[in-house]
């Protein structure tokens, strides 16, 4: 929780410059969370890997594993989303 607002206020300027889509939680079947997911709308890599290097759940120890995996929006929902 001691790094939670500064991600939130992290994930709000993301929003805003629009590289940040969606987020939320991974619930199990008892409504707790068991992880996060996050769609992003970044160039490359590289422009990833520098958002990791300062993102406060992994500079503050929550999140301890990450997996980036490439996304492409399916042609029903291409302007869907500002």
């Amino acid at each position: 929780m001691r790094t939670r607002d500064a991600h939130l206020a992290l994930g709000d300027e993301m929003v805003a410059a629009g590289r940040m889509r969606y987020g939320g939680a991974i619930l199990d079947a008892s409504g707790n969370m068991t992880g996060s997911m996050l769609v992003l709308d970044m160039a490359d890599r590289a422009e990833v890997d520098a958002w990791l290097a300062v993102e406060p759940y992994l500079t503050g120890d929550v999140w301890r594993r990450v997996e980036v995996l490439p996304f492409r929006v399916g042609p029903s929902f291409v302007g869907l989303h500002p």
